[in-house]
């Protein structure tokens, strides 16, 4: 199997409407300045709309951070490239690529959305309300990290998931905010770690997808 070229950073739709460039700007004050930057005013101002505006499509704080959590879902899934997953009963090469590719793509051109994500995540802790959406968006997209699993032979492939997702949370977490900051992870790299783990969990052997 040939690697598949790395994605650059993926173009913003032509045209965003109001509620989606308030969420948008809410995502980018929470990675810029963090949970305690982000205000209503402070989302007018930097999106450069009329006071009040953000007010008028989230009353509260609550609902501004539901939009937020919901934003970032959708574009996640645009980052990950959930379409661009092999199909069904494709083999742990195809996988690895895939994955490999997804997590670059997100590392390299997309770290905002990373930082954005563990402040909602933190807050999330704290509102049970906005913990059951912040869950509920999650689950969509890994429903078809599952599937992927299941078609591509995993005996426990929920268990095997979790697994990968942690792995991956851990790597982007060290890499958008820890000790590994400043570098980001190879192409290479990434399709050798998912593959070694695809290894263990498949019982196949751990090599990244043949060139």
């Amino acid at each position: 199997m040939t690697p598949r070229t790395p994605a650059g950073p993926t173009r913003p739709a032509p045209a965003v409407s109001r509620a989606g460039l308030i969420a948008d700007t809410a995502l980018r004050l929470l990675a810029e300045r963090g949970m305690r930057g982000l205000t209503h005013r402070a989302v007018d101002e930097a999106a450069g709309l009329p006071q009040g505006s953000t007010s008028n499509t989230a009353r509260t704080r609550l609902a501004l951070l539901e939009i937020a959590v919901r934003r970032l879902a959708e574009r996640e899934g645009t980052v990950l490239g959930i379409h661009e997953l092999p199909g069904p009963g494709s083999g742990p090469a195809a996988v690895a690529d895939a994955l490999a590719l997804a997590l670059h793509r997100c590392l390299a051109h997309h770290r905002s959305l990373v930082v954005a994500r563990y402040e909602l995540a933190l807050e999330a802790t704290r509102r049970p309300e906005l913990r059951a959406i912040y869950d509920t968006t999650g689950a969509r997209l890994r429903a078809p990290l599952i599937a992927l699993l299941t078609g591509a032979g995993s005996t426990a492939p929920e268990r095997h998931a979790l697994s990968l997702i942690a792995w991956t949370d851990g790597l982007m977490f060290t890499c958008a905010a820890g000790s590994y900051q400043a570098e980001v992870p190879g192409l290479d790299e990434l399709r050798s770690g998912f593959a070694e783990l695809l290894g263990g969990m498949l019982g196949t052997p751990g090599r990244p997808a043949a060139g």
